[in-house]
């Protein structure tokens, strides 16, 4: 059986973030791409509530021992999860992940309407603003137009914030690589200088010219780095 690798996208990420990944590995590994369920009803705390999904994805998927890969929110849950359960997973890679520290402006940016505003916004993630495309706007937009998924991200992003995993980090024995962007604004690089400080077996790749998504703005660079870490 193939290696399975779970994808875990941000806060206002979809599935299409990680086209270039999936492209280059699909052949190779068994890659799951999950929508988390952000914008369903539950009870309780955002992250919990995310682990639950993922365990139970892992449970009756019957995936032994999987891979994840989170960006941004997506690497918080990753994180939590292998606290949690370090023998339920064999890697981590984290890019532009949540847990120490992130730069938002959750309460302006959801209630704002204005697709300039939220234009500037999802330009702000990248290094080059040519990223933000009009789909990726509006993919936004959808969000901060609904006043029930408004509530929804800031419920999660509270959460995240709440959340600070310093304590955990020393904890976790899983081998982690971290995927950064040098020009990450929303998790800037200090950021992953610290998570590789205090994760026991961790290493740290660099990417320049690059923002809070590398597998979106850099996935040349993001696949060469990742490869040799997940193939060993």
């Amino acid at each position: 059986m193939k290696q399975s690798i779970i994808l875990l996208h941000g806060l206002f990420g979809s599935l299409s973030n990680w086209n270039g990944v999936i492209r280059y590995f699909e052949n190779r590994f068994n890659i799951i791409v999950p929508q988390l369920p952000l914008y369903e009803k539950y009870k309780g705390d955002t992250l919990e509530y995310l682990m639950e999904f993922l365990d139970n994805l892992i449970t009756s998927g019957n995936l032994q021992n999987p891979i994840l890969i989170g960006n941004s929110l997506g690497g918080h849950l990753a994180i939590r999860y292998a606290h949690r359960y370090p023998q339920k997973v064999s890697k981590l890679v984290l890019t532009g992940s949540s847990g120490l520290y992130e730069n938002t402006q959750f309460g302006s940016f959801l209630k704002r309407g204005n697709r300039k505003y939220i234009h500037e916004r999802v330009a702000y993630t990248f290094y080059d603003p040519a990223i933000a495309t009009d789909e990726l706007v509006d993919e936004v937009m959808r969000v901060t137009t609904d006043n029930y998924k408004c509530l929804c991200a800031i419920k999660a992003a509270k959460s995240a914030q709440r959340d600070n995993v310093a304590a955990r980090l020393p904890e976790i024995s899983t081998p982690v690589l971290l995927i950064w962007g040098n020009d990450d604004r929303i998790t800037p690089p200090e950021v992953a200088v610290e998570f590789k400080s205090l994760l026991p077996k961790s290493q740290l790749i660099m990417l320049n010219q690059c923002g809070h998504a590398p597998m979106m703005e850099k996935p040349d660079e993001f696949n060469k780095g990742l490869e040799p870490f997940i193939t060993v």
